[in-house]
């Protein structure tokens, strides 16, 4: 016998997943559609049994997020319970001149037997229950809810910030820091439901109260004026009725209010509700002693319930004895267990051996930031630093050739807190205090008037500046003023560091990288260069060299070319480097003065390059053999025109002999920053020179 598949198309639509769906028709149907009494009767049960479930789960759940569904489960059965109310009003108002059992037998039940048949004493019942669960129960929980989903919000980024320090610490895994961050984005979409429920149970209780005078009003009426009842009969028929459906509805609101309360008031702990209560409460029997004292003292007093008091002093009496004789035991077995470890177990092992991973890496970048600036990091309260840092890494990398490093931040206690650090492989490069409400007014050189606020620095730059008030931005800008919001400020200053140090941070990884980039477009040339003629060493300390004289290798090519032409005559880091500035002199000169066919640099008194050359046979490749005197001097001058030609809009250029190019770059760089130092060779033909000032002696 061959089994075909069923054409039928509803065999294809998976059932899964549709109960509540299904429970919001049957909902909307009950609040339509007219029910008999005995359908009543089996909704009204299943509605206090679904309370009881509810209030037993949230009892034996261990932490709120155990039951996260709550909140939903409270919303449907609240619905539940207010379209019962619909239904069972519909057949109050209709059969209810029939007597106490026109709705059913529960809400008969409940009408006669819960307050005796009597509906005053039904209508303070209900008030009572009303009044604990609205005024009581329900009112704490909302207030509790709003107040734990406030903290819970507060506390994400530190939790966040504990977490990414805990994983940069090698404390946690990758998995398990994606999972305990997607617990505390869990945590606080719960504790926010909660706060948006309770306002669910609330309502519902307004909406008690309202029912019930409705159904009775209008029983009354309906009774007296189309069944002919008179006005008591009236009166004893609806307003039975009205207050069993009213206790129905009540009791089941109850308990959900309860469970809500417990949910929102529980802590985290491996332990349920019970067992946290009866471990916390009855651990201390001093507790227990006083209760029994005073039991015991009231006992005594004539008038009083002797049995009642004098029982109860007693249990609580037995009670501390029975916890002070446990906790003896416990005590007397952990001094055993304890003597027994110290006897089987080895001295040498006591002491766990280190090993390699105890030792943690550096972070190549790091940012730590004080706990005012958390926001500024954290996304979920519209922080925009990071954002503004992948933005500083991916310019940084595009220009300078190769990729930034990640900056892994966190926040440190022991900075001030509107105060960040900068580090560079654990070494602290920058540190400064800003001021997150504030933005950062910086004079360039040349504004027209004073704006009022926090003196400071732009920390980049060292640039004069002053924190002012966000509404002061415009008139700061109309003074000439650059105005940044604090991200910025921090995100150019790291921008600065990470520039200024790029040679830092390539290393024989990151060249590795880049060699196999190359080797898609160029593998003849890698296989022959590294390291069948350059040892991978010496490619790395070139490229180093470059950015640290501000050259980019973006063009890997030209240099890998030129030091394979180069390589076969020397080695040493140097010379080739020297050689790959000869090969990139367009992008470098084009970089300091592009738009324009001239450069205007700055050169030497022949007399002077005589006696650098001089020095160079004296330190060898160095400043060392320069007399200090003269060091000074130079250093003066040069620091003079160079800031002349800042000054005029231009950057400086120091253009010299090949020979002392290497030597001049390094005694720059150290007094004269800016100063851009260049030899004959790396003039490219199509730009001509323009001599604007001579250092002499």
């Amino acid at each position: 016998m061959e089994v075909t598949a069923s054409n039928n198309p509803l065999s294809k639509i998976p059932l899964v997943g549709i109960g509540t769906p299904v429970l919001l028709v049957l909902i909307l149907a009950m609040m339509t559609l007219p029910m008999p009494p005995f359908l009543l009767d089996i909704l009204f049960s299943f509605n206090i049994t679904l309370a009881l479930i509810v209030i037993l789960v949230t009892v034996y759940s261990t932490r709120p997020l155990d039951f996260a569904a709550f909140p939903t489960v409270l919303l449907l059965s609240t619905l539940l319970r207010l379209a019962l109310n619909v239904g069972s009003t519909r057949v109050v108002l209709l059969n209810g001149h029939n007597g106490p059992g026109a709705a059913g037998s529960v809400i008969e039940s409940f009408g006669a037997v819960v307050v005796g048949g009597n509906y005053a004493v039904g209508l303070v019942v209900f008030a009572i229950l009303i009044i604990i669960n609205f005024v009581v129960v329900t009112k704490g929980a909302g207030r509790i809810s709003e107040v734990s989903a406030r903290f819970t919000l507060d506390a994400m980024p530190g939790k966040q910030m504990a977490i990414d320090a805990d994983l940069n610490a090698g404390l946690l895994t990758q998995e398990e820091a994606k999972e305990r961050r997607l617990e505390i984005s869990r945590e606080a979409d719960f504790y926010g439901s909660m706060d948006g429920a309770s306002k669910f149970v609330r309502g519902d209780a307004v909406a008690g109260i309202l029912i019930l005078f409705i159904n009775i009003v209008g029983g009354i009426a309906i009774g007296t004026a189309q069944h002919d009842l008179d006005f008591s009969s009236a009166l004893e028929f609806y307003a039975l009725l009205t207050i069993g459906d009213g206790l129905v509805a009540q009791v089941p609101a109850l308990l959900l209010s309860t469970a809500a309360a417990i949910m929102v008031t529980r802590q985290n702990t491996s332990e349920d509700v019970g067992t946290q209560v009866v471990s916390q409460l009855f651990t201390d029997p001093k507790a227990l002693v006083i209760a029994a004292s005073i039991l015991g003292f009231l006992g005594i007093i004539p008038g009083m319930p002797h049995i009642a008091f004098l029982s109860l002093a007693s249990v609580s009496g037995g009670g501390a004895w029975f916890i002070m004789q446990r906790q003896e035991k416990l005590q007397l077995a952990q001094a055993q267990q304890q003597e027994e470890q110290v006897v089987s177990k080895p001295v040498e092992n006591e002491v766990r051996e280190l090993s390699w991973d105890d030792v943690q890496p550096v972070d190549p970048v790091g940012l730590e930031v004080g706990y005012r600036l958390i926001p500024l990091v954290d996304q979920a309260q519209d922080g925009t630093l990071m954002g503004r840092i992948k933005g500083v890494r991916k310019k940084l990398s595009q220009e300078l050739g190769f990729l930034m490093p990640s900056v892994h931040i966190r926040d440190n206690l022991d900075l001030a807190p509107n105060a960040y650090r900068i580090t560079l492989m654990g070494v602290s490069i920058g540190e400064t205090e800003i001021h997150p409400e504030r933005e950062l007014a910086i004079n360039p050189g040349q504004v027209f008037g004073e704006v009022q606020g926090i003196k400071g620095k732009d920390p980049a730059f060292g640039l004069e500046a002053v924190w002012i008030e966000s509404n002061m931005k415009d008139q700061a800008q109309s003074l000439g003023y650059t105005v940044v919001d604090a991200s910025t400020v921090v995100a150019t200053h790291l921008s600065q560091i990470l520039q200024e140090h790029a040679h830092e941070l390539l290393g024989h990884e990151e060249v590795e990288q880049l060699l196999k980039i190359l080797s898609q477009n160029a593998p003849k040339l890698v296989e022959n260069l590294v390291p069948e003629l350059l040892p991978l060493g010496v490619f790395v300390k070139v490229l180093q060299n470059l950015l640290q004289e501000q050259v980019p290798i973006r063009d890997l090519r030209t240099i890998a070319e030129t030091l394979a032409e180069y390589g076969t005559r020397s080695q040493d880091p140097g010379v080739l480097t020297a050689a790959a500035r000869i090969a990139l002199s367009r992008m470098i000169v084009q970089n300091i003065s592009s738009g324009t066919d001239e450069i205007s640099v700055i050169t030497l008194e022949p007399s002077l390059e005589q006696i650098l050359l001089q020095s160079l046979q004296v330190g060898g490749d160095d400043a060392v053999g320069i007399e200090p005197g003269l060091a000074e001097r130079l250093q003066k001058s040069l620091q003079d025109v160079a800031q002349r030609q800042e000054i005029r809009g231009q950057n400086p250029v120091l253009l010299t002999a090949p020979t002392l190019r290497s030597m001049l770059a390094r005694f720059a760089r150290f007094g004269v920053p800016n100063l851009h130092v260049l030899s004959y060779q790396e003039i490219p033909d199509s730009k001509q020179v323009k001599i604007v000032a001579t250092v002499g002696q």
